[in-house]
């Protein structure tokens, strides 16, 4: 066997039954396996009365093809394994164990920095004014288009790592500043290199109409995306170049691309063999949830201006909502329904949004935040960013929790409960002492 982790003091395992995703009340009641006081036939004799009685820990064995083979008791995992020998074998006495965290939506490859633009933020610019002033998307876009593949990669890889570092293994990752072809496609080629050098599962995502290029129309853009950029990605995709790239998204927003050419967008690319996963509902409510329901959507992000009718016709379709509460955090935007999503049995994740407008890497800051602003219980944010941000991204059978034949993305963080990854605010650097990808470690607190 590749890997035995023991003495854990406790094992979330999110869910134990092989649901592909939680909704509603059970996104309350996540499986969790504590430790338990050693038998006496097995505990030591204590050398005084006073001394802490010893336990019996928990134990995770991963396969030599990265899955989860077996959990259970230290006790009886060594009886049963006794015969095995394991290439490696980590003591996390006192420890927990949970599932690496799946971050839903992020832009994590761009050039040039928008600091400026927090304190236009602060003084009460809002997006569409940044955005109509030359900044936002199209400050990043110029940055991206001037830049190499090397310099794109060079400015992608710390961020991934640092990710990889607060506790993510699976990540949603879009272009989107590029907005024509070539540089579009050498995004996603970026992506692919990165997929490539980090410990780090991308699910990239084209993002052609993230928004309308200077000088261009909506009208125009959409054409473009449709007629252009989706036809070199096919050819790319063909090719065995763009492996990581499965998802296309569209900004349906008012000002940028209207419900018909969302519509038309999302449609071109899933008959092209690529999932729905597109920011709607953000700014303004253009009944964007209605329409990625009836497209059968993967997910749905942002949706702070989502419809009562939005709620109840992604609840049907079991498209996931992907939240951001940094998003709404940032640019002071109401926090969306996420209450009134769970009551009616919307499929609800996370996402960090990572982007120059949003710098937030950190998946645990993110479930504080949606604890806090948007009134998700801790079971609730854990769910979110594991098993059903794993469903958001075709992965709900294989990621997001710790199962018999799952893939070993775990995390262990030093503490004897797994609320304090979110109960401790900007603490998680020193909480999580290991992250492993596939079985493999992919960063250990030194």
């Amino acid at each position: 066997m590749k890997l035995r982790i023991h003495g854990a003091e406790q094992i979330v395992q999110v869910v134990s039954n092989g649901a592909r995703f939680l909704t509603g009340t059970a996104m309350r009641e996540i499986a969790v396996l504590h430790a338990k006081p050693l038998p006496a036939e097995l505990s030591p004799m204590p050398k005084d009365h006073l001394a802490t009685p010893q336990k019996d820990g928990l134990t995770v064995i991963v396969n030599d093809d990265g899955l989860i083979h077996d959990l259970g008791y230290d006790s009886d995992l060594k009886i049963k394994y006794r015969d095995c020998q394991f290439a490696q074998s980590l003591d996390v006495t006192g420890q927990t164990i949970l599932p690496g965290l799946v971050d839903g939506h992020t832009h994590p490859v761009w050039t040039g920095d928008r600091v400026h633009e927090f304190a236009l933020k602060l003084a009460g610019a809002t997006y569409m004014e940044v955005h109509a002033a030359g900044g936002g998307i199209h400050f990043t876009v110029n940055h991206c288009r001037a830049s190499s593949h090397e310099e794109l990669l060079d400015s992608l890889l710390p961020r991934l790592q640092e990710m990889v570092q607060s506790g993510t293994t699976t990540v949603e990752c879009k272009s989107g500043y590029g907005l024509d072809v070539d540089t579009e496609m050498k995004l996603l080629q970026v992506l692919q290199s990165a997929s490539e050098r980090v410990p780090l599962e991308i699910s990239a995502t084209f993002c052609g109409a993230h928004a309308v290029p200077k000088g261009s129309t909506a009208t125009l853009a959409s054409q473009d995306v449709i007629d252009v950029q989706l036809p070199r990605l096919i050819s790319l995709k063909k090719q065995g170049q763009l492996t990581t790239c499965e998802n296309i998204d569209v900004f349906c927003e008012k000002g940028v691309f209207d419900l018909d050419q969302s519509r038309a967008i999302l449609v071109a690319g899933q008959k092209a063999g690529l999932k729905i996963n597109f920011h709607g509902d953000e700014l303004n409510c253009l009944n964007s949830a209605e329409m990625g329901a009836e497209l059968q959507a993967e997910a749905i992000s942002h949706l702070e201006e989502i419809s009562p009718q939005g709620i109840k016709a992604m609840a049907l379709s079991g498209s996931v909502a992907v939240i951001l509460p940094t998003t709404a955090y940032i640019l002071r935007l109401k926090s969306p329904p996420v209450r009134q999503m769970i009551d009616q049995g919307v499929v609800v994740a996370l996402g960090s949004d990572f982007n120059p407008n949003a710098y937030c890497l950190a998946m645990p800051t993110v479930m504080h935040l949606a604890c806090v602003n948007q009134r998700l219980s801790m079971d609730e944010a854990l769910v979110a960013a594991t098993i059903n941000a794993a469903h958001s991204l075709g992965r709900g059978n294989t990621h997001g929790s710790v199962e018999i034949g799952k893939m070993a993305d775990l995390l262990v963080i030093n503490a004897p409960r797994w609320e304090h990854l979110i109960y401790r605010l900007g603490a998680h650097s020193s909480l999580i002492s290991m992250v492993l990808k596939a079985g493999n470690i992919a960063y250990q607190k030194r």
